[in-house]
């Protein structure tokens, strides 16, 4: 089975950027996206997606966030956010049950500039924490999506330059830890604990892809009962149309 995830930064914009060309090369069985800055009756999605059941959870502001899911098997059940007002209103979340596993698209917010938004941030890390442990209890879990976290040195080309910046505060790197902690593994660094270099998204200013100044942000994790069923799991940064660039995994 493969799994593929994408911060598309925009579908109305990357569907005419070869969406549907890296669809079709895929052929995912299960695809991702998040920061869709759309509700489904403002696309036109490609032929590429025929066949494909598909879910959205869109943002209450119009243009921003939104998570949608397109998957070829029809899942037994699919909810929309936390369960919580004060984390439902941006279209972050999408939960889909299958026979033997959940899997959750997710798209974590930004701590922003300053990390003036942390506080939050980090309320929400709790809130999304309990959710998959939640989740957990009843069967494995798959989780993926932009986390905004670098988690380790390794996953960012300059970390001593950017310790205090969004995305890599020791606060976050820390809740991703407890994250993780929890029952779950990061399906790249599991199959690839030392490959350096490895990014999937890449500011826009100064040639930062170019040179490949990036951060890994986005993230397949699965429930550790789910590791010997891993197959692989990859970036794939020559695919363009976006900051970020798509990840996956497949299971045996």
């Amino acid at each position: 089975m493969k799994l593929l995830s994408w911060n598309v930064n925009g579908i109305r914009a990357v569907i005419g950027k070869g969406f549907g060309d890296f669809v079709a090369t895929e052929k995912p069985d299960i695809l991702c996206l998040q920061e869709t800055k759309a509700r489904p009756e403002q696309v036109i999605l490609p032929g590429e997606l025929d066949g494909y059941h598909a879910f959205w959870d869109s943002a209450q502001k119009p243009g921003y966030s939104g998570v949608a899911v397109f998957t070829r098997e029809q899942p037994l059940d699919v909810t929309m956010g936390l369960g919580a007002d004060e984390h439902d209103q941006e279209g972050r979340v999408l939960t889909l049950e299958y026979p033997d596993f959940f899997l959750v698209n997710v798209y974590t917010p930004n701590s922003q500039d300053g990390l003036r938004r942390l506080p939050y941030r980090l309320t929400w890390d709790d809130a999304f924490r309990r959710h998959l442990s939640g989740l957990a209890l009843k069967k494995p879990v798959i989780f993926c999506g932009d986390l905004n976290v670098a988690h380790q040195e390794i996953d960012i080309a300059r970390p001593k330059e950017n310790r205090f910046s969004a995305g890599f505060s020791d606060q976050e790197r820390e809740s991703f830890g407890k994250l993780l902690d929890e029952g779950f593994i990061d399906s790249f660094r599991h199959l690839h604990p030392d490959l350096e270099d490895a990014y999937s998204w890449w500011s826009y200013r100064g040639g930062a892809r170019g040179r490949n100044v990036g951060w890994r942000i986005d993230y397949f994790g699965l429930s550790t009962p789910l590791a010997n069923q891993l197959a692989t799991a990859e970036i794939y940064p020559h695919v363009l149309g976006s900051d970020h660039c798509p990840v996956g995994m497949t299971l045996k």
